[in-house]
């Protein structure tokens, strides 16, 4: 089949059937399906790298993702989205309008995180994770009056956290555990229980609700 050189004047040459045709090559099917006013690679220090997403991205408008983010395949942003730098994200993911990931986290595979939910720095968040909207995780204890080291949560497989709960930083969410909506969370959550109220008091859950999430 016959080539020739882009009009355009780039130097790659063009597959005529395509041109003629309207078939996409397989970077243009694999390349993130973007709405207008999105910001695919911010460079916040010299020679860091552009983002890598894998197929089937959608990324609506107004979502800014940094440089050195690695992210796997069939992910969406919802609008006005921000994932910072040194964050890998797995395949499968969503994340609603106006989240923030404020970088050097690791978000797993198959895991809905729904609007304005806050995830801070130095973040682990583990496969089949359901974040509610309005959810708010901490990583700094002592903000501006000592010296801390900042840990985020580490959100473990299949956990389930509600709307509007807020954590205190550092804390630990177990395999299968449930957050009530509102929760107001001060210590770690063993697998399948259930974190309720403010403080949030710890009770194993219910039978029919110790499995992991389908997502």
């Amino acid at each position: 089949m016959s080539l020739f050189k882009n009009p355009f004047g780039a130097n790659e040459k063009t597959n005529f059937r395509n041109r003629f045709f309207g078939v996409e090559s397989e970077e243009e099917i694999n390349r993130p399906k973007m709405h207008e006013n999105v910001t695919l690679g911010v460079s916040y220090k010299f020679r860091s790298k552009p983002p890598v997403i894998g197929k089937n991205a959608l990324l609506r408008s107004n979502t800014v993702i940094y440089n050195d983010v690695e992210i796997g395949n069939d992910f969406q942003t919802g609008h006005g989205v921000l994932v910072r730098e040194k964050t890998k994200i797995g395949d499968k993911v969503l994340l609603g309008t106006n989240s923030v990931i404020e970088g050097h986290s690791d978000i797993g595979s198959r895991i809905s995180i729904q609007s304005n939910a806050y995830i801070p720095k130095n973040s682990s968040i583990d496969d089949q994770v359901f974040i509610g909207p309005c959810v708010c995780f901490t990583n700094d204890r002592y903000p501006l009056r000592a010296d801390y080291k900042l840990k985020g949560p580490i959100i473990n497989k299949g956990a389930s956290i509600g709307a509007n709960s807020t954590f205190l930083s550092g804390i630990e969410v177990g395999e299968g555990a449930m957050v009530a909506a509102g929760a107001i969370v001060t210590r770690d959550i063993p697998p399948y229980y259930l974190a309720i109220g403010a403080p949030a008091k710890m009770k194993p859950l219910p039978k029919q609700f110790r499995t992991l999430n389908q997502i």
